[in-house]
């Protein structure tokens, strides 16, 4: 018979079991080796033209870096041992049967081997989120081991199975766990760098892992409701109304009621009625019409000043200030804004109005932010104005600031008033007087405007130093004449005039003067005589100053200034044409001050019922 070459072995197939098997040979006697070992040299003799194909295998029993895990092997054998005396059924007992020689079986497989783990070779490179392939615990399947199971097997298959413990830790933490310990962190921290504690701290290192050591106390938290075998019974007569007496400590002292006689009314004008400050509270309201029947207003001082405001809305700019100069006819020589929208918001004002309410609430609320617009940090706000009138300007705009605060106590003006106070009593010359420029020697004038303005600032609760007012007096003293019955317009001059003569006696009042004042007595009986009210000798800024000084002192001097006021002022306004409502300045003494000047100044002094309350009590 001739030799058949020898057949060559098939290629591995990524090594045999026994190189595969990370136990391969470990435990393999010299019988086992060498049976093995007459199997490839019958299979090397074997006739036939290619490799026997080795026996049907379940996929289930496949070992590749593929494997699936989990199954059952057939016919209920176990995995891990097959019987020796029932090899598995090939295609070779075919061609034995014909005429072919015989094949040889292969040698039954070893029960001693340890069951094979999966192929630890290198696989191909992963990449990508997610590409790593996680047991859990479970996931393999239960291996049957045989009776006689080498001790060593078991060892490596517990081993095995802690592959991952993280991922078994992990995947037994609860959600809401990992959460709140993430939180505790995040509170921990932001603690310590908030908390004075954490200043001392530089760097922070926090260790996150999962430890290997077992826990004995592992902190259990019991979200389930509270329970507990102490209940309470209640009495059997808990819903017993039954009234109980009890006494009373007394710690309070036993008040008798008040007696219905002791309450009189008090009938208006009957009886002398002491009117409270602050000054601004006479001019809306129950008070304002009782002020106007005990002072002599009518409906004809009324409605003039109804007309003069009307008059003074349609002067506005859009931008919210007033000019001396435009748009309406008459205005005066020079632009003078600061002081024109002062004047007019001191108009509103005194009749009620504010920029929180009012008829003339919008016009008034856009003049006064004009006005705190021009305000720089010291307070001033008459930098626009030209030469000396910018401390009229400025005397002004700080009267407006103070009345308006002082009516609405509006937090957001109070800082702009204050500086305008601070402005005025820095700019106070050593005499105790004002004048062009701050700390110049005063004159009356001047003084006068900025001696109502801290009047106003006192009145709407302001900060004003003592010491300030106090030296206004000395420089009154120096520009008095008559023993303080006149004033002239600066100190050593001995012509007193009508107009600083009103203003010096009108700052005297506020200042502290008596009613019954013998020197103010004098001064106002002067003013009666020398000046009285005459349209002919029209001068509206000496009738501002003077009807103010009669109507705080009351009595038959006022009487007789207001029957003469009330009836030929709102005569002199012009009813009819663009101007109505205003007052002409034409043949009046100021005439340069144009027509917005001399109408608010009529108008302050038809609100003079009203617009400051008396300094002294009435009879």
């Amino acid at each position: 018979m001739p030799s058949v070459p020898p057949v060559p072995p098939p290629p591995p197939r990524r090594g045999t079991p026994r190189e595969r098997s990370p136990w391969a040979g470990a435990d393999q006697s010299a019988e086992d080796r060498a049976a093995e070992d007459q199997a490839a040299e019958d299979r090397a003799a074997s006739p036939l033209p290619g490799p026997l194909p080795g026996p049907p295998q379940s996929a289930d029993m496949i070992d590749s870096d593929e494997e699936t895990l989990g199954a059952e092997p057939p016919h209920g054998l176990s995995a891990n041992k097959i019987p020796a005396d029932k090899p598995p059924t090939q295609r070779g007992d075919v061609a034995a049967a014909g005429n072919g020689p015989s094949i040889p079986p292969p040698p039954p497989p070893r029960a001693t081997l340890p069951p094979t783990r999966p192929i630890t070779e290198v696989s191909q490179p992963r990449s990508g989120i997610g590409s790593a392939v996680t047991r859990w615990r479970g996931s393999l399947p239960e291996v049957t081991t045989a009776e006689d199971g080498n001790a060593d097997a078991d060892a490596a298959i517990a081993a095995a199975d802690q592959d991952a413990p993280a991922d078994d830790v992990t995947r037994s933490a609860p959600s809401w766990l990992l959460s709140l310990v993430i939180h505790l962190i995040v509170l921990l921290i932001l603690a310590l760098i908030t908390s004075p504690t954490g200043n001392g701290f530089t760097n922070l290192v926090l260790d996150f892992g999962i430890s290997n050591e077992p826990i004995e106390d592992a902190l259990e938290l019991d979200l389930s409701s509270p329970q507990t075998d102490d209940l309470i019974e209640a009495p059997e007569d808990a819903l017993d109304d039954t009234l109980l007496e009890t006494e009373i400590p007394e710690i309070f002292e036993t008040v008798e009621p008040a007696e219905m006689e002791a309450i009189q009314p008090v009938l208006l004008g009957a009886e002398p009625i002491e009117i409270s400050k602050p000054m601004f509270s006479g001019r809306t309201g129950a008070m304002r019409k009782a002020l106007m029947a005990m002072y002599g207003g009518t409906d004809e001082t009324a409605n003039a000043v109804k007309l003069g405001l009307a008059w003074l809305k349609r002067q506005q700019h859009r931008s919210g200030y007033w000019s001396m100069l435009k748009p309406y006819s008459n205005g005066a020589v020079s632009e003078n804004r600061p002081a024109a929208t002062a004047m007019a918001l001191i108009a509103f004002a005194g009749d009620g109005n504010t920029h929180l309410e009012g008829m003339y609430r919008a016009e008034v609320d856009k003049g006064l932010k004009y006005l705190v617009s021009q305000q720089d940090r010291g307070g001033y706000m008459a930098a626009s104005a030209r030469g000396n009138e910018r401390t009229y300007a400025q005397a002004q705009a700080t009267i407006a600031l103070c009345e308006l605060y002082g009516m609405t106590k509006d937090s957001w003006l109070r800082a702009y008033a204050q500086r305008a106070v601070d402005y005025a009593l820095k700019a106070q010359a050593s005499d105790g007087g004002w004048r062009y420029r701050p700390n110049e020697p005063g004159d009356t004038s001047v003084t006068g405007w900025y001696v109502m303005a801290l009047q106003s600032a006192l009145g709407a609760g302001l900060e004003v130093n003592p010491g300030n007012m106090s030296r206004i007096g000395q420089y009154l003293d120096s520009a008095s004449v008559y023993y303080g019955a006149g004033y002239a317009y600066q100190p050593g001059r001995s012509d007193a005039t009508p107009t600083m003569t009103a203003e010096g006696l009108l700052c005297r009042q506020y200042l502290g003067w008596e009613r019954n004042d013998g020197r103010l007595q004098d001064g106002l009986n002067l003013l009666r005589t020398d000046a009285p009210f005459d349209i002919n000798r029209q001068n509206v800024y000496y009738w501002y100053y003077a009807t103010q000084a009669f109507h705080h002192v009351g009595g038959p001097l006022w009487t007789e200034w207001n029957n003469e006021m009330k009836v030929k002022l709102p005569a002199l306004q012009i009813k009819d044409g663009n101007e109505r409502g205003s007052w002409a300045p034409q043949g009046d003494r100021w005439s340069i001050g144009g027509r917005l000047y001399t109408t608010c100044l009529s108008i302050y002094c038809l609100e003079v019922y009203y617009r400051h309350l008396p300094l002294y009590d009435q009879n």
